[in-house]
């Protein structure tokens, strides 16, 4: 059986980003959209006008200092 991560959140989040279940990539890396091929963490970067990171720890600082929480809500 398949589980999800826990989501990425604290008491300021004020945005949840919702997806679904985490590919086998993801699972293997134990990160929220870890397969290279994935664009999530480079249009969020993007979008928030800060340069690209691949470090985890930066990705997850950037969610929490724009108060976005972010959740796979599916469990299989």
């Amino acid at each position: 059986m398949k589980t999800a991560f826990e989501p990425i959140t604290d008491v300021s989040s004020r945005i949840l980003i919702l997806g679904t279940m985490p590919g086998e990539r993801s699972l293997r890396l134990q990160k929220y959209y870890g397969h290279a091929g994935n664009h999530f963490w480079k249009i969020t970067f993007s979008i928030l006008e800060r340069p690209f990171s691949s470090d985890y720890t930066e990705r997850k600082k950037l969610l929490a200092e724009h108060k976005i929480a972010l959740w796979d809500v599916l469990q299989n």
